[in-house]
């Protein structure tokens, strides 16, 4: 005859422990849904497994604690086996809970499908982990309560699963503390499905348990309790580090970006006014070109240059012609669809990509418009100023190729401001007169930068006034060009400034003398050689850098070297030509203003300047014997650069006459035809060392061993 069941009896401080640790388990499985959904397909393969263990051992533990509030009359201890395989079920099911929680969004079938066998997993990790305490009798089983329990941990992991997918949704302090809620509710789930797992059971009274001898029940209960507070603290630890160490990575990748984007704007974008530069502009309508190829639409190029924008940056000074630039930038800006590009590509050149397939009558509403953008006055300060402009237009593909775009609409906006300014010009075929031949030096000049062997460089030297003693050599880049034979840069220098090849080329003579330089110092020659720098170069951030490098890499002492700027470039922008003079002259390297006299000579600017020489423009020697005013001008120069601790070197003399003049004024330095041609620099290293020396005079080469 069956006895009646046990009256059971809980520990209400061990219940309330179990629901801790299962909402501690729940808290870890929703950190851990966030570390296996990570990008890094890595991280989230390693994170998988760790978070199955972690969060198995946490419900698996909370099971047994449960067991632990239990009070029986007789001895409980566990069968080791099925203890381990309850334990198997608890991981297989929160690897389960984790994979789906992986997935990029929760599907209805994918919710019903995992709470259906997440569920099962529950269970049987309940029931298994029951039939590890073996009774004689066994337990008998209320189906009732057995499927409430079973209903309970199938809605409980549907409830798990779109809390986990819910959470993702939130970020900072509004996720941490749902996460904390979500946490006790799913605690409470799992709570609630083991205790009416556990009304189920109904435990004879005449039961003895044959596995007491086995694991006990209480040291069981404390074992679990402590290795799975332990586990889940752990991987609590590591997972919060995980997530501030993703959280640096994502602050540091931020401010890479930021970096790239500032990168960006120098390499980029023109620092004056903001827009497009010529290497940005280039890029976008060769990418409008191929699209244009692809849909076979069209495009047009504006290209536009200010009427008048040279006497008011001369009379009002940089900053107000800088304040006009940026106002005319701003101008076009608004003139522009947001496909289309507007760039600054010279002092105060501007150019326009439209976009979307303009034809003649909407480019020329476009140019109009901007042309009556600019004629409204530009208010600075108290000064009301106007200007016109004058735009060139060049449409693809009826006016060529992508590379005869720029030249096409320069040519359109010359032709317009021969016509008296403040209008607009299409590109026609008669205008194209010389722009092909430059197009084909482009193309040459850029395959002779790209390989090599093509430019040279040829030294014109300079010599003490009395015509004796030689003090250095100035540096001139010639072409051999294959077909054309040697070219002298005045034909191949503007087309480079005109193409975006200026760069290059700069970078090459750069290189080239300070190598011909350390060269000739091995030979026991040290020649001092000047540089000439264009404007465009001294617009460029890494300019300096670039010159150190050269230094560096040819192991040359800096003194050997002297850059020249024309005083006309020196004076454009006289504050940024003090900054790289500045800086140049922590170089080491020497600086001279060339063609002096010419330009708009500011004496407190050339103070600022800080250059060491002084150079007399060819335009002022060449009437030095005819002329009182030349030799007047020449005189008070040569006085001033004196007076400022500065040499002044004097170019293009050509006569005895106006050598004797020159050093009767005891200018410094003499250069010219007179003395010698521009020569290679193997005819240079004879000439120093007085080898067939092409020249009637008697030279003295010791200046070449002076330090």
């Amino acid at each position: 005859m069956n006895l009646p069941d046990i009256n059971i009896r809980y520990d209400g401080w061990v219940v309330l422990l179990s629901f801790l640790i299962a909402s501690l388990a729940s808290y870890v499985a929703l950190d851990l849904a966030k570390r296996v959904r990570t990008h890094d397909r890595v991280i989230a393969v390693g994170w998988w497994p760790a978070g199955s263990v972690t969060m198995g051992t946490g419900i698996w533990a909370m099971h047994f604690i449960g067991m632990l509030a239990l009070k029986l009359p007789f001895a409980v201890g566990y069968d080791y086996a099925i203890t381990a395989l309850s334990w198997f079920a608890g991981v297989a099911v929160s690897a389960i809970a984790l994979h789906v929680a992986g997935y990029r969004r929760l599907t209805p079938l994918s919710l019903c499908t995992g709470a259906l066998v997440m569920g099962a997993g529950i269970c049987a990790m309940h029931y298994t982990g029951m039939h590890a305490l073996k009774l004689a009798p066994g337990i008998r089983w209320d189906v009732g309560w057995v499927t409430v329990s079973v209903v309970i941990a199938v809605v409980a992991s549907a409830v798990a699963l779109m809390i986990f997918f819910a959470l993702r949704r939130l970020s900072g302090a509004r996720a941490r503390h749902a996460q904390i809620a979500a946490a006790l509710v799913m605690g409470a789930a799992i709570a609630g499905m083991h205790y009416s797992g556990m009304a189920a059971a109904g435990f004879p009274a005449d039961a003895v348990c044959l596995s007491a001898g086995e694991l006990r029940g209480d040291r069981l209960g404390l074992m679990v309790a402590v290795a799975a507070l332990m586990l889940m603290g752990l991987t609590l630890v590591t997972s919060v580090l995980d997530a501030r160490l993703q959280g640096r990575a994502a602050q540091l990748a931020s401010s890479l970006r930021a970096a790239n984007d500032e990168l960006e704007q120098v390499a980029f974008r023109d620092a004056l006014t903001g827009l497009a530069n010529r290497s940005l502009f280039d890029d976008r309508v060769t990418h409008a070109v191929e699209r244009c190829r692809g849909d076979g639409s069209s495009l047009a190029v504006l290209f536009v240059n200010l009427d008048g924008f040279k006497p008011i940056n001369d009379s009002f000074g940089h900053d107000v012609g800088d304040a006009v630039l940026r106002e005319v930038a701003r101008r076009l800006s608004a003139q522009a669809r947001a496909i289309d590009t507007v760039a600054r590509v010279g002092g105060d050149e501007f150019v326009l990509l439209l976009e979307g397939g303009p034809d003649v009558t909407v480019t020329a509403q476009v140019a109009q418009r901007i042309i009556d953008a600019l004629l409204l006055p530009f208010e600075l300060g108290q000064r009301g100023l106007r200007l016109s402009c004058s735009i060139g237009i060049a449409l693809f593909p009826t006016d060529g190729p992508r590379d005869q775009l720029m030249p096409h609409a320069d040519s359109a906006m010359q032709a317009a401001k021969r016509g008296g300014g403040g209008g607009y010009a299409f590109f026609e075929p008669h205008m194209n007169a010389g722009v092909r031949e430059q197009v084909e030096l482009q193309r040459d000049l850029h395959t002779a930068l790209e390989q090599g062997g093509q430019l040279e460089l040829h030294y014109q030297p300079k010599v003490r006034n009395n015509g004796r003693v030689i003090t250095g050599a100035e540096a001139l880049v010639r072409w051999r060009h294959p077909t054309r034979g040697l070219l002298a840069p005045g034909l191949f220098i503007p087309v480079a400034e005109r193409f975006g090849l200026i760069t290059a080329l700069g970078s090459w003579v750069i290189d080239e003398a300070c190598r011909q330089t350390a060269e000739w110092l091995e030979l026991g020659l040290r020649i001092r050689v000047a540089i000439n720098l264009s404007v465009h170069q001294l617009r460029q951030d890494d300019l300096v850098d670039r010159i150190a490098q050269a230094i560096r890499r040819h192991a040359l002492d800096p003194k050997l070297l002297t850059f020249e700027i024309t005083e006309s470039v020196a004076m454009e922008d006289a504050d940024s030509a003090s900054r790289v003079f500045e800086r140049l002259g922590q170089l080491g390297v020497q600086l001279s203003i060339d063609d002096f006299g010419t330009g708009y000579s500011s004496l407190a600017y050339l103070r600022r300047l800080q250059a060491g020489e002084l150079k007399i423009d060819r335009s002022f020697v060449h009437d030095l014997e005819s002329s009182a005013d030349a030799r007047a001008i020449v005189q008070a120069v040569v006085q001033l650069a004196h007076a400022l601790g500065l040499s002044v070197v004097a170019e293009g003399v050509e006569t005895e006459g106006q050598r004797a003049v020159l050093q009767h004024l005891r200018c410094d330095e003499l250069q010219g035809f007179l003395f010698a041609r521009p020569m290679t620099a193997q005819t240079m290293a004879e000439w120093a060392a007085d080898i067939d020396r092409p020249s009637a005079l008697s030279f003295s080469p010791s200046a070449f061993l002076e330090a």
